[in-house]
């Protein structure tokens, strides 16, 4: 498990990298070609559209992290963890959960649903 335990905490270290140059090369190191990204707000397709989507959250909280808050559950090429976003004051600006699709090899994220709660 722990090879997807770096991969879904790598994941979450995007969300909270400020240099767009540094979160690409990050996400590439986790995001499956054609990988997708869904939560309650968008429908993201691919590492340019997931960046994309990045960008505009941070440009709304700058600062702001995610930080993974329970143990990865895994079965059958998939995980859950809840999180935090956490803003540049350390306030908790929302939570929620993901599930992790890992690709075939396990190297990489194939797709990520996320709810928030």
């Amino acid at each position: 498990m722990s090879g997807q335990a770096e991969l879904i905490d790598l994941y979450c270290d995007v969300w909270g990298e400020a240099d767009a140059h540094r979160r690409a090369e990050k996400l590439d190191a986790v995001w499956g070609h054609g990988a997708a990204y869904t939560d309650p707000t968008v429908h993201a397709v691919g590492a340019q559209e997931l960046l994309a989507h990045i960008a505009g959250v941070r440009d709304r909280r700058p600062g702001s992290r995610v930080v993974r808050t329970t143990e990865i559950e895994i079965h059958h090429g998939m995980g859950l963890f809840s999180w935090q976003a956490v803003g540049a004051d350390g306030a908790i600006l929302r939570k929620g959960i993901d599930i992790a699709f890992f690709s075939a090899d396990r190297g990489k994220i194939e797709r990520m649903i996320g709810f928030f709660t």
